[in-house]
């Protein structure tokens, strides 16, 4: 017979993910890792799936979407250096884990998805009055809020959209992930004089975004 999924086993998963693939991996910064560790992920999952929910591997959600693994979350996090009260851009939030987890480190969220059943997940596990959700084409972001002091883009893209880029304030910071070859490089970089320098900083296997192909020949 089945053990049922309880809130005792999410929460010793929950530490063993901290514990195992966060901190012994560089993830040590005491606002991201108690924000990760305070947000239950296997809420942001449809119920079948509760049980893999802090595996750390990717977790397919379907669209042609997935919700990252934890460690990408939090490299991603820890370089996005969220300060209470910033204005945040969340691109493909899919079922919300990460927008939760941003909203806990003070953020005010902005978070963008497409897919109205996964968007269904996101609003079902959490109600934090920080996150605004947006439905809507991933590469139009929010451009009625703009400008945003961070915008997150929650998975592997050929190319950023102006419409995107546009969206950052001066001053700002970008993260994402982008394919190069045969890996997948994070990448963040800050926006002065209206350009957005990125430098790749970790190595991982991010799941791609849909909508963010490059026209041929193009290099990001």
């Amino acid at each position: 017979m089945a053990t049922k999924f309880s809130e005792i086993t999410a929460a010793d998963m929950r530490a063993a993910m901290i514990d195992s693939q966060l901190r012994t991996n560089d993830v040590i910064d005491a606002a991201v890792v108690g924000a990760m560790a305070a947000v239950p992920r296997e809420a942001h999952v449809p119920a079948h799936l509760a049980s893999v929910a802090y595996t750390d591997r990717a977790i397919a959600l379907g669209h042609g979407r997935a919700l990252n693994a934890p460690l990408v979350t939090g490299r991603m996090l820890v370089a996005a250096a969220i300060r209470p009260g910033q204005r945040v851009l969340l691109v493909g939030s899919a079922t919300g884990y990460t927008a939760a987890v941003l909203a806990r480190l003070g953020a005010e969220v902005h978070a963008v998805e497409e897919q109205a059943e996964l968007m269904a997940i996101a609003q079902a596990a959490t109600s934090d009055a920080n996150i605004h959700w947006v439905a809507g084409p991933l590469s139009a972001g929010a451009p009625n809020a703009a400008p945003f002091d961070r915008i997150i883009v929650e998975g592997a893209i050929e190319t950023l959209p102006d419409t995107l880029a546009g969206q950052l304030a001066d001053g700002g910071r970008l993260v994402t992930a982008r394919p190069d070859g045969a890996v997948t490089r994070l990448v963040q970089g800050g926006k002065a004089g209206g350009t957005i320098a990125l430098r790749s900083f970790a190595d991982m296997d991010v799941a791609p975004l849909p909508g963010f192909a490059a026209p041929a020949g193009f290099t990001f």
